[in-house]
Order: structure tokens, then sequence, then C-alpha cells
């Protein structure tokens, strides 16, 4: 393939879904979305990531949903749960990755790329509805659908390489790709510094997957 649309968040999943894109892709173009998160600084975290790994573009398109509410990642009424939490967590953000694999479609198909990349995981990951196989496989039917390219004969292929691989394997794959992890940020709750919270669902699933792999863990966490 010559290109791909890669979806950067800047934490540890999405950054080693970069490293794997540009061992398959020659040119990869990460798209970062300001959604209107509470966490800020895991915008930063994407830029710094994106220049790491030699994207061939990076950009970072706003689409505010925290109008939307009813998530702790984007109200700041809601508190970011402490404790593992039974069903779907407050975290989740409605339509998050429709609304992300969309803008990244039509992004790719003026690039004329080839495939989307998202860094979506179905075992080591919240319990999100957006991130299971049938939702992906999902999308990728709507995309052969929706698109010229679809209708072309030339759908666009959403590839989520991450998808089966329990966090310790993303950890080692990152690391084996010259992923450098200090570099990324997946805490739902860090403070103005990007110091990570060592609570929530995203550090303990980070930090869990960090011993499992036998990794240092070279996390920043707040005092």
């Amino acid at each position: 393939m010559t290109k791909a649309v890669v979806l950067l968040s800047g934490g540890l999943d999405s950054a080693t879904t970069l490293a794997i894109a540009r061992t398959e892709v020659a040119a990869c173009y990460a798209l970062t979305i300001d959604y209107g998160q509470r966490h800020r600084a895991e915008l930063d975290a994407a830029r710094r990531v994106a220049r790491a790994l030699g994207a061939a573009d990076h950009r970072v398109a706003t689409f505010d949903l925290s109008w939307i509410g009813g998530s702790a990642l984007t109200d700041p009424t809601i508190a970011v749960p402490r404790q593992p939490t039974v069903g779907i967590p407050i975290t989740y953000v409605p339509a998050r990755n429709t609304i992300f694999l969309s803008l990244a479609l039509g992004w790719a198909e003026v690039l004329g790329a080839q495939a989307i990349y998202i860094g979506a995981n179905a075992i080591d990951y919240s319990g999100y509805p957006d991130c299971r196989p049938e939702y992906l496989q999902a999308f990728q039917r709507l995309a052969a659908l929706a698109t010229r390219a679809g209708v072309e004969g030339n759908p666009i292929s959403i590839r989520a390489p991450l998808l089966t691989l329990p966090k310790a394997e993303i950890i080692r794959t990152g690391a084996r790709l010259g992923v450098d992890l200090a570099l990324t940020l997946s805490c739902y709750n860090p403070d103005d510094y990007g110091r990570a919270c060592g609570a929530c669902d995203a550090c303990r699933l980070r930090s869990a997957g960090f011993r499992a792999a036998a990794v240092p863990d070279p996390t920043i966490y707040r005092p």
C-alpha cells in the first residue's frame, strides 16, 4: 500500500498501531481528533508520537462532542472512576469511534489512501461497544457502500492490528518497533502536566500490561 490514515490519540495502542502501519504502508497520515476531551494532554502526546514515528502528515481535527455529554471524558461534572465498574463504563464516549472513523474515511478518500488504521482492542480494554470486531466489520461494510472508492470497486480497508492482542503483547510490539513508550499517554484523568493518575481504568490496564510484558514502565504518575 502507498497511503493510509492512522487514527492517533497519543496513547499506547494508537502509537503502536502507527508503528505497525509504517511497516506496511509507504506513507502514514496521522489524524487526531480534538473532541472536547477533558484530558487535553493527550493532544500534545499525539503530536510527540507523530513526530517521533515520522508520520507523513499529522492533522488535529476539531469535532466537539462535549455538548453531547454523558461521558466522564467530556463532562467535567462526571468523575472519572477510580475503581473498576460493571458494564460499559462512564468513560465511554457515545459514537466516538463512529465519528472518528467517518472523519478518517473522508480524508482517506481525498488522499487516495487504501486503508484506515485504528488502535481498537477487544481483549484488554474498558468494554466499549465500538471496539468490538463486529462493530469494525459493520463499519467496513459501510465504508464500501458510502464512498466513491467503494462504489468504484476499491473500498478503503479498515484495519485494527491490535484487536485481539493482550496489552502485554501490544507493549512488546511497540517496543520492538521502536516506539518510545514514554511519549505516550493513556490516562483518562491526567493533570495539567500530563502526569497519569494511576487509578483509572486506562492506567490500571497499562500498568498491568507493562508488568506482564516485563518491560519497564516509563509512565510518569502524579504524586
